[in-house]
């Protein structure tokens, strides 16, 4: 059974979770080689998590493998979970190896790392700079005491408690109207250093369960916040996940290092 014949690895993962039913849901699925587009996004949509991450031997040599994801409607620049997923389903796999390396199309090459009894993997830190965005404030609600971008499309919207961000109802179709942007609502934390809520609407994902690339947003602008480079966050959805956050002030490749443990929960096949 291969690729060949439409036979496909299937694996289910929770990454950012340290049981099942907790943290964020990807699907990872090595290939081969790489199907039409067309066919990758509909499996994405099949699949219907956050994102579902496609990987295959990089043939640049530039990194262990190739990797892309996609959500239900859209292929994305950047995404964290499904690449601890990805990253735990290959380190599970070849227990002899302490590390595997992503090529990627716009994030770059990423690294994950065993630690302890998890992992660490490296995403580009997207610092935000202060930005008004009163059309954001008024859909998603609450008063924020600032609101900042990042290029990327990446919205943060800070309130002075949790209790603000845990209360918040967005106007979800209106938000999504806006496009593929990532609104991430955030305060200081109740038992960890950051709380946060990630609403991605436009992708197709009203709320996200646990969002690395959130993180990437929000660890080099907490770090700045509390004066130090890391630090303990908590993204409240409805299943919740842990994220440790570290910040590598590299000036000219500054890196946000995010810490947690994936959970196997299906191995199976997809059939084309």
């Amino acid at each position: 059974m291969t690729q060949e014949n439409g036979i496909l690895p299937y694996y289910h993962v929770d990454a950012f979770a340290d049981r099942p039913f907790t943290g964020n849901q990807a699907a990872v699925m090595p290939l081969e080689s790489w199907l039409d587009d067309d066919v990758l996004q509909a499996i994405g949509e099949e699949n219907n998590f956050a994102e579902t991450a496609f990987y295959l031997p990089d043939a640049t040599g530039e990194a262990d493998y190739e990797l892309r994801w996609f959500t239900p409607s859209v292929e994305i620049a950047l995404c964290g979970h499904a690449t601890l997923a990805s990253g735990h389903i290959i380190l599970s796999q070849n227990p002899d190896k302490d590390q595997v390396t992503f090529r990627t199309r716009q994030a770059g090459i990423l690294q994950m790392v065993r630690e302890r009894e998890g992992y660490a993997l490296d995403l580009p830190a997207y610092p935000p700079a202060p930005k008004k965005r009163p059309d954001i404030v008024a859909l998603i609600g609450g008063s924020p005491v600032e609101t900042q971008f990042h290029e990327g499309r990446y919205n943060v919207i800070r309130y002075a408690t949790a209790d603000e961000v845990l209360a918040l109802k967005p106007d979800m179709k209106a938000l999504a109207a806006l496009g593929n942007e990532q609104f991430i609502c955030t305060a200081p934390g109740k038992d960890t250093d950051v709380l946060s809520r990630v609403f991605v609407p436009g992708a197709g994902v009203d709320e996200d369960s646990v969002t690395g690339s959130a993180h990437a947003v929000l660890t080099p602008y907490w770090a700045g916040q509390l004066g130090r480079d890391s630090f303990t966050a908590y993204q409240a959805s409805d299943r919740g996940g842990y994220v440790h956050c570290r910040f590598d002030e590299d000036p000219d490749n500054p890196r946000a290092w995010l810490g947690g443990k994936c959970v196997t929960v299906v191995e199976g096949l997809f059939r084309l």
